[in-house]
């Protein structure tokens, strides 16, 4: 089959075409033909040999996929050959067929097409499980996200504002600004020109702040928290290593939390994809929530895709096409 492979760790150039094995279904797992699959921070950090496959995964690069089911393994239920679905992946998504836990396959929201699906698994996952799941964001309270965006920041804008939440985030262009106060957010921060922590302490602080910077932010996301605030990271752009003030954090009875997705077992994976369906799906078909898809280019691209998302400004998702 047609899949992305690489020649080793390092820029988009190590990417290309070439063809591999098809994978077989396990016991348990669904076989997908895949029509698209989407590009994620996290596969451009694995292209330059710092996010490896948990053990067991897909050597191929995606997390995310939509597609029809060509093959059912042993034991799986309520699923059928030529059903149009989407999927988080632990990795595999860039190629023709990947093979999916049954567990972490959705139907693909009503009035979506196949192509946007593909945007919207690893986003809607990610989103959910660490805003609501871990964070307990209710409604009525204060929500940061940064890199308001990007395909977190676009699903978390919406979903969080879906849900009755008071929106901030962080962007940079005066563009991007605008989308992010299209999608919903009741203030649009420039990291460029003004300051976030200011902002929110004006606004009495965040409840929840979700943020992928990691580092570099870590003293101000925990100035900028309410009393009770609940700061969660998800990614390290902004570096690895920082101070934490904990008087900070206990005169305001705080938290701090950092997660990730990709290595979670299989079966909090199944209870994050049943919270998404059953939770998210419907804002989507109702049309609160949508995809952002900015660029569609077929896997062939798939070096150029990566140049652009490792270029930085982008406003949504980067869609791959098989």
């Amino acid at each position: 089959m047609r899949a992305a492979v690489t020649t080793g760790s390092g820029g988009p150039d190590v990417l290309s075409v070439g063809e591999v094995d098809d994978p077989r279904p396990a016991a348990g797992e669904v076989l997908l033909d895949v029509v698209a699959t989407a590009v994620n921070r996290a596969d451009t950090l694995q292209r330059q040999g710092f996010y490896p496959p948990p053990p067991g995964a897909s050597e191929i690069l995606g997390l995310e996929c939509s597609g029809r089911i060509a093959e059912l393994g042993e034991g799986v239920e309520g699923w059928k050959v030529g059903d149009e679905v989407c999927a988080l992946l632990a990795g595999g998504g860039y190629a023709a067929r990947v093979a999916v836990p049954v567990g972490q396959v959705m139907p693909v929201p009503s009035g979506v097409s196949l192509i946007e699906a593909a945007s919207l698994p690893e986003v809607a996952a990610t989103v959910w499980s660490n805003v609501f799941m871990t964070a307990h964001l209710d409604k009525g309270e204060r929500f940061l996200v940064h890199g308001g965006g990007g395909g977190i920041g676009t699903m978390a804008i919406q979903l969080a504002a879906a849900r009755g939440a008071e929106v901030y985030t962080t962007a940079g262009s005066p563009e991007t600004l605008e989308l992010c106060r299209s999608l919903g957010a009741a203030r649009a921060i420039s990291y460029r020109d003004e300051d976030f922590v200011e902002v929110l302490k004006e606004a009495g602080g965040a409840d929840v702040i979700l943020d992928n910077m990691g580092a570099s932010y870590l003293g101000r996301n925990v100035s900028a928290l309410a009393t009770a605030g609940r700061l969660v990271i998800i990614g390290m752009q902004g570096g690895s290593k920082g101070e934490l003030d904990i008087n900070a954090l206990l005169r305001k009875r705080s938290s701090v939390t950092a997660t990730s997705l990709r290595a979670r077992p299989l079966a909090e994976k199944a209870q994050i994809c049943c919270g998404v369906v059953e939770n998210v799906w419907p804002l989507v078909a109702s049309g609160q929530v949508r995809p952002t898809v900015e660029t569609t280019l077929p896997l062939e691209d798939v070096a150029r895709a990566h140049q652009l998302m490792d270029d930085g400004g982008r406003a949504g998702k980067i869609v791959l096409t098989l």
